[in-house]
């Protein structure tokens, strides 16, 4: 199943990740691909207001401590692979660990370790248009 979406602002980024984020549940793995800047952390932070974060829990990029950990209805695990070379140091993350949780796994740069992602993880195309617009494809992967 495919579900495509055009964001024209931040704002309506965050509401797409909103609408999506009331459809997750304990055990989802969320892998997020696109360019630098396209808007996988905005969208992130609509998602984990979906979920249900907890009120005054900022969600920002982990690109440089690589795994935030949200509280809220579910725990949200929010790993960033930018900064990661390859497969062995995103391996001694040890990433299986987050993925195989009761949280919701949300991934940036989720490519770097496709051969690792669960075959039902639900996939996340953002594809920056220009400097307002994104194209959002969503992918339900089927167990």
């Amino acid at each position: 199943m495919e579900k495509v979406f055009r964001t024209e602002s931040p704002i309506e980024t965050q509401n797409i990740g909103e609408e999506f984020g009331k459809t997750l549940k304990p055990g989802d793995v969320v892998a997020l691909i696109g360019d630098l800047g396209a808007g996988k952390t905005c969208l992130t932070q609509g998602i984990a207001r979906g979920v249900g974060i907890a009120k005054g829990e900022v969600v920002s990029s982990p690109s440089y401590i690589l795994i935030n950990e949200y509280n809220g209805k579910i725990p949200i695990y929010h790993i960033d692979l930018y900064r990661l070379e390859n497969i062995a140091e995103i391996a001694d993350l040890g990433i299986g660990e987050y993925v195989e949780s009761d949280g919701i796994c949300i991934i940036e740069w989720a490519e770097r370790m496709k051969e690792g992602l669960p075959k039902n993880c639900i996939t996340i195309n953002i594809t920056w248009e220009d400097e307002n617009t994104r194209t959002i494809k969503i992918q339900h992967s089927i167990p």
